[in-house]
């Protein structure tokens, strides 16, 4: 893996951008919006996907890293269940509620893969890998 800079960077983080937008052009739907509790949880549980990555990557640490990606990867499952609110509520149908599905399971396997290659890294974090001044 080459090494990354900045949060940015990351696929993890690109793709849970996109899928937070593709959620909030979601909720702007006619039948949607007017239910402002449930377009205020799922605008919040898809954004926090994205922040959540972005956070963890940022503390610089393996551990603290994999802990806000697990962290992501739960609020992706609230985002599901409430996709499937939506749907038994009649504000989307069921070829929306299996695209954003399936489009938070792939999120999620590459969160997972990002998971996976951090917990087997030699390398601890960028706050560990300090180098010493001359």
């Amino acid at each position: 893996m080459a090494t990354v800079e900045k949060f940015e960077e990351l696929i993890a983080w690109q793709k849970a951008r996109q899928y937070a937008h593709e959620i909030f052009e979601l909720t702007c739907l006619e039948k949607f919006n007017s239910d402002f509790s449930l377009v205020g949880q799922i605008r919040k549980s898809s954004g926090s996907v994205m922040d959540n990555i972005a956070e963890g990557f940022d503390r610089g640490g393996n551990k603290e890293f994999i802990q806000f990606l697990y962290i992501a990867k739960g609020s992706l499952s609230e985002t599901k269940s409430q996709l499937y609110r939506a749907f038994y509520r009649k504000y989307i149908n069921n070829i929306i509620l299996n695209e954003k599905l399936i489009k938070a399971e792939e999120l999620a396997k590459i969160i997972g893969g990002l998971i996976s290659y951090l917990q087997n890294s030699k390398f601890k974090g960028r706050k560990f890998n300090i180098k010493p001044e001359n």
